[in-house]
């Protein structure tokens, strides 16, 4: 894969599901000097991608990645413009946008629901060291969490607009990122720590704070977590892996090999069962493998002329992925493992083994099937051209294209038949029984034995 005056070419990587990365189309063009991306953010509702870098101005793009608006940041102080802009994060709606900058400050700017509303800017967290790293747990929209040089983790609380040390310290926070469970963070620190913070929920009676790793010889530049669990590298150049309680697992050594300096970035698809990480003309791709617990490097793709990867962002359903460099540049990539036609009326993109976006090539409708627990996607059915079924070694899933519902219950497949009579339930018959499952829910709504259908 390589940047050539026609564009990039594409590749497809020699694993068990060959990940496939094809070059789409250049967002903002480099410049012949560093001007360095500092941030990329995608909505989670796909509609907004945002990018920003030396110029502390912020690029709005469509989910086509067409340039739709900008706007330019402010300082903390009027009088002093010497600052940089470290990170950007959309809100879980995707109506805000949070700005961390380095001179001691966090903004949040709403947005508006139309391109050309007034940025408007609804919240600010003065602090009293620079402001390093940002993240918005997608289960907490009122708070948003972010990381100072002090060594002090905060949240900033948008109704009340004031911040609250969630925990403190002694080392500079480098990175942060968010939980796949939407409901804790991870940080990473210049003495090589990681601690993860959960927030209280059900499950958790109240907050915890969780020193999983300590790795002197690294400062985790790169971290990411996804449910394949937690991936960390940077000055050392060794990746190395942990799951969601710390316990170590795989590790990647690069320390000798020519052409791989420092990793820089990090992010995981959505789906979480592959993380991409950036580093000098080149970004490497591992996947976790949920048979066999075991991680792999299944992609490294060397890029002339890219310089320093120093961001990356994924598209919420996993198809494309965001690139920016050291001098400025951002590219879109096509990202799948394959796709199929439905008998010349759906198609069918496996961005990940247990993700799947369906399209009808009449009306353009998608729904994603995701397995929430991660199972391979084996089999898809259509049924008329509206109810989707399809099969996982441990369960089943049920959507209808026209209102986006997607259902997985507990199933093991064999000899059922579907009926659909119902637009809001699907009625499964089986061995003498009948189970009913309303699109949407993730749990049978009733059933009953019966003779026959």
């Amino acid at each position: 894969l390589g940047r050539r005056a026609g564009g990039w070419g594409w590749a497809a990587c020699p694993v068990v599901a060959a990940m496939q990365l094809r070059y789409i189309k250049n967002l903002h063009p480099p410049v012949d000097g560093m001007s360095k991306v500092t941030s990329i953010s995608w909505s989670s509702n796909t509609t907004r991608l945002a990018t920003v870098g030396a110029d502390k101005i912020v690029q709005l793009f469509d989910e086509h990645g067409d340039k739709q608006d900008r706007f330019s940041t402010k300082p903390a102080d009027k009088a002093a413009r010497t600052y940089i802009v470290k990170t950007i994060e959309f809100s879980p709606d995707g109506t805000k946008l949070a700005v961390a900058q380095s001179d001691n400050i966090v903004f949040v700017y709403k947005l508006g629901t139309d391109w050309k509303d007034k940025k408007a800017i609804c919240n600010k967290f003065p602090q009293t060291s620079s402001v390093t790293c940002l993240a918005w747990p997608s289960g907490h929209p009122n708070e948003v969490v972010f990381g100072l040089a002090e060594g002090r983790v905060k949240v900033g609380l948008l109704k009340s607009n004031k911040a609250a040390t969630l925990y403190q310290t002694e080392s500079f926070v480098v990175s942060m990122c968010c939980g796949h469970d939407g409901n804790s963070v991870l940080t990473g620190h210049l003495d090589g720590s990681i601690f993860r913070f959960s927030f209280e929920t059900e499950s958790v009676p109240r907050p915890v704070t969780t020193k999983i790793a300590m790795v002197p010889s690294c400062v985790p530049y790169a971290l990411a977590w996804g449910y394949g669990g937690i991936a960390a590298a940077g000055n050392d150049r060794v990746v190395r892996f942990w799951d969601s309680e710390g316990r170590e697992g795989a590790t990647f050594d690069y320390s000798s090999t020519p052409g791989i300096k420092e990793f820089t970035v990090a992010a995981f698809n959505p789906s979480g069962e592959s993380v991409v990480l950036g580093n000098f003309n080149r970004f490497l791709v591992y996947a976790w493998h949920p048979k066999n617990r075991t991680w792999s490097e299944v992609c490294q793709r060397e890029v002339p002329n890219l310089y320093t990867v120093t961001a990356l962002s994924w598209r919420a359903d996993g198809s494309r992925l965001i690139v920016g460099s050291l001098c400025g540049g951002v590219d879109m990539f096509d990202v799948c493992i394959r796709r199929a036609r439905y008998r010349g009326t759906h198609e069918f993109t496996y961005v990940s083994l247990s993700q799947v976006i369906v399209k009808s090539l009449a009306t353009g409708a998608r729904i994603v099937l995701k397995s929430n627990v991660g199972f391979e996607i084996k089999k898809i059915n259509i049924f008329q051209e509206r109810f989707l079924v399809a099969h996982t070694p441990e369960s089943i899933l049920l959507g209808d294209l026209r209102t986006c519902r997607l259902s997985e219950i507990p199933w093991h497949s064999g000899n059922e038949k579907f009926f659909f009579d119902n637009p809001t339930v699907c009625m499964i018959f089986k061995a003498g029984e009948l189970s009913l499952v309303e699109y949407g829910c993730n749990e049978v709504l009733a059933c009953a034995p019966t003779g026959h259908m």
